[in-house]
């Protein structure tokens, strides 16, 4: 059960990644109706993707890992789950963003999106995808028992 649970919360975090590089991909295309469409689809999954690996991670934490006290006595898981809280609020203006563009397009109108919007969207992803980085490295860190404080 361990190592299924390893699994996937290692399937999801990596599903993340494809998710949000989608959408990264997608931001610097034409911004026409399939791709709004597709864009709504990439951030539906990246919102599905970052529930599924909070829950199995915390499931790991506290039913298959060394257990909660090990786990918040770590500095990098510390920091690894505020920079997983921190994604998650830098998520919220994309995913605004593209559900206004997905009802507009429903209601039969067309989005007006500016090159400015484009701009700020492409940075926020870039920095999810940084944050996703460096969860990476505290994850590295936990693993080698860097960190740990009693």
């Amino acid at each position: 059960m361990i190592t299924l649970f390893a699994f996937l919360h290692h399937l999801a975090a990596f599903g993340l990644v494809a998710a949000l590089s989608t959408e990264l991909v997608l931001l610097n295309g034409e911004m026409g109706a399939a791709t709004i469409r597709r864009l709504a689809r990439a951030d539906r999954m990246v919102g599905i993707l970052a529930v599924v690996a909070l829950l199995v991670g915390l499931a790991r934490v506290f039913h298959f890992g060394k257990g909660a006290a090990y786990y918040f006595r770590s500095a990098p898981f510390i920091a690894k789950l505020s920079l997983f809280f921190l994604i998650a609020m830098l998520s919220i203006y994309p995913t605004i963003q593209f559900v206004s563009w997905a009802r507009a397009q429903a209601r039969g109108q067309t989005p007006s999106i500016e090159a400015g919007m484009l701009r700020r969207l492409r940075m926020l992803v870039h920095v999810e995808l940084t944050g996703i980085m460096l969860i990476l490295l505290c994850a590295a860190m936990m693993a080698r028992g860097v960190g740990s404080f009693s």
